[in-house]
């Protein structure tokens, strides 16, 4: 099962990845994103992929 993942050590709260999906990330009050849905429904990976590619600070990864 592939799942997406946040390295709040490089996180820098950003935001895009909730802009792009808030179906799986939600920026919280911390300032940091999270992952809110861990098995993302397969229809959800493309803008999953495009919230990893547009994050400034390269913190979200898939997990196998």
């Amino acid at each position: 099962m592939r799942k997406p993942v946040v390295d709040h050590d490089e996180c820098v709260g950003d935001g895009i990845c909730e802009e792009i999906c808030p179906e799986v990330f939600e920026l919280r009050d911390d300032g940091l994103a999270y992952v809110i849905n861990e098995d993302p429904d397969e229809s959800l990976y493309e803008k999953i992929d495009e919230a990893i590619e547009e994050c400034p600070a390269v913190a979200i990864a898939w997990e196998e």
